[in-house]
């Protein structure tokens, strides 16, 4: 029997493509794991939200398990792999308009390196990084 695929990859790439057509910047908000590859001192609380424009991210491609781009940060161009389990939304930073996900029961566990990112306490809720 085929894996049933997830809907998610789908749903993002959707918002990545109209925020694109409406000139709008798409934004991708994460829960950073052991799996999460981004810069670190820009993660706050375990999250980090990132901009995925093409003005911003190079190469970007959103596959069925995983988001790949180069970015850069503090003016240096760094590798980002975010795993699709991690993302808890994708929007647009002018409107907030995109989808946001219920977090993924079974999602990769953080490394024995990498102490788990604190649980959040209270209703989610985003931050605009400029």
């Amino acid at each position: 029997m085929a894996r049933e695929r997830s809907t998610k990859p789908y749903l993002i790439r959707a918002i990545c493509e109209w925020c694109s057509d409406s000139g709008l910047t798409a934004y991708l908000s994460v829960k950073v794991d052991g799996n999460t590859r981004v810069p670190m001192e820009h993660v706050k609380n375990g999250e980090i939200v990132l901009n995925i424009s093409p003005d911003a991210a190079h190469r970007l491609t959103v596959g069925d398990d995983i988001i790949q781009f180069a970015a850069r940060f503090s003016g240096v161009s760094r590798e980002c792999s975010v795993p699709i389990t991690a993302v808890q939304g994708v929007f647009a930073k002018e409107n907030s308009q995109g989808l946001f996900f219920q977090p993924e029961q079974g999602s990769a566990a953080p490394s024995e390196s990498e102490p788990p990112p604190p649980a959040p306490g209270g209703k989610p809720r985003l931050q605009i990084v400029k």
